[in-house]
């Protein structure tokens, strides 16, 4: 089984290849945009690991949340990826795959992408035994309010994501025992989309590439525009 992994969920965009072990990983956070890079890093790493696009036998993406362009530009380069051979295919959650991105820390991991809008994507994980297990599906949240949840749970609370030092500026002082992991093993990686893809790939829940759909949580800027000008003609 080899797969491969898209990650473009935020500033930085990466790409994973796993054969039974990470072979490579290739990222790139210089500000070009993902479809300038995304393709052209997965061909060169194909290469460098001695394999074509026909020795693929499953694609995995981070399907959100996440910025809008860049989930977008992740899911439709897996999606026309696994659509010629008819690949399957794991869409799998962005702050599942920081979590696991983390490694065996034990403690509650908390994933975190800044949202905007005084709101934060976020999930809850607990890290135990070198098993994760999900305490909070994926939810966009206030920082208020994520904070009052999260000083209702005892000991160490590793923050990661994008959102990992605004959440951590902004709750620091009521909620002490938050702690950031080292910036390499916090930040979305391809490699952590794999690991997440693996669990999918073993409960049988992978995808073909025309059922595959972002996650985005809630509606992009243009599509509440349209909305509130909607009602606002309606009203």
């Amino acid at each position: 089984m080899l797969i491969l992994a898209f990650e473009t969920s935020a500033k930085a965009a990466s790409v994973a290849l796993w054969e039974g072990k990470l072979l490579g990983e290739s990222y790139q956070n210089t500000g070009l945009t993902h479809s300038q890079t995304l393709m052209v890093m997965a061909e060169d790493l194909l290469k460098q690991c001695g394999k074509t696009p026909a020795d693929v036998t499953h694609v995995a993406v981070a399907a959100g949340p996440g910025s809008f362009t860049g989930v977008r530009i992740g899911v439709a380069a897996a999606k026309g990826f696994a659509w010629g051979r008819q690949l399957p295919l794991c869409g799998v959650s962005t702050l599942e795959a920081m979590a696991l991105t983390l490694g065996a820390w034990e403690g509650t991991v908390c994933s975190v992408m800044d949202a905007r809008r005084s709101q934060v994507y976020n999930a809850l994980f607990r890290a135990e035994g070198g098993t994760l297990t999900r305490l909070r599906e994926d939810r966009a949240i206030s920082l208020e309010e994520l904070g009052r949840e999260l000083r209702e749970i005892p000991g160490t609370i590793y923050l990661v994501g994008d959102g990992s030092d605004l959440t951590h500026r902004t709750l620091k002082d009521t909620v002490p025992n938050l702690a950031t992991p080292p910036e390499h093993r916090r930040h979305q990686r391809a490699s952590g989309v794999v690991l997440a893809a693996l669990r999918q790939i073993e409960a049988g829940e992978a995808v073909d590439a025309a059922s595959l759909v972002p996650n985005y949580l809630r509606l992009s800027q243009a599509e509440r525009e349209r909305l509130e000008k909607k009602l606002t003609i309606d009203n």
